[in-house]
């Protein structure tokens, strides 16, 4: 078998790992399966990453890396401030929820940070970027609207994200499957988002 530069496995490896645990679970990417995945020696998983944990912070990364680009993609449309806020959350729900487990995954890499400080390290990481991430595209929404935002862009990314993966995680747990979000599902969503822009545009009492 021709050599292939660790420069061009490394990504090999990361999607065959991803395509791997989304069918079966983040349980079930042993570097043995990974390796058997895409049709190479063991070996060649633990050469190119070193260890376990090094293969698990580039799939969060990369999965990271999918998740925000896809959200950073769509286009608010046209209409008032709340409405350009609606059309961003309900694509980001629609990327949060696919069919192709990869988002699940996410979730399921938190979970097990719980008990697993490597693990934590990781995705204390990503929970930073994806919540600076927010916080930009809300500053940069508002700056549109010319609207003073009422409360730090940051705490309101905060306030939202930790709502968004609340009603992400009940509807993955809950759903059968190929079920689609039913009205109540998408109602607490559009609860979320009213939240999220009345927090954008009046404080709280006491802040």
């Amino acid at each position: 078998m021709a050599h292939v530069p660790a420069s061009e496995r490394r990504p090999q490896l990361v999607q065959a790992a991803i395509d791997l645990m989304a069918r079966e679970g983040v349980a079930a990417g042993s570097t043995r399966a990974i390796a058997a995945e895409l049709g190479v020696a063991q070996a060649t998983v633990h050469y190119t990453f070193g260890t376990k944990k090094d293969l698990y912070r580039a799939v969060i990364e990369q999965l990271t890396a999918e998740f925000i680009g896809s959200v950073r993609a769509v286009s608010p449309g046209d209409g008032t401030f709340g409405e350009q806020v609606r059309t961003l959350v309900h694509a980001l729900w629609e990327s949060s929820t696919g069919e192709d487990g990869r988002c699940m995954l996410l979730s399921e890499f938190a979970a097990l940070a719980m008990r697993d400080p490597d693990l934590q390290e990781i995705m204390r990481a990503l929970q930073y970027e994806t919540e600076g991430t927010a916080a930009e595209m809300i500053t940069a929404l508002a700056r549109v609207h010319d609207l003073r935002l009422a409360v730090p862009a940051e705490e309101i990314a905060v306030h939202f994200l930790s709502g968004f993966h609340g009603l992400t995680d009940r509807y993955l747990s809950l759903r059968a499957p190929g079920e689609r979000p039913g009205p109540d599902t998408l109602r607490a969503l559009d609860v979320l988002v009213a939240t999220t822009v009345g927090l954008c545009l009046a404080a709280p009492a006491g802040v």
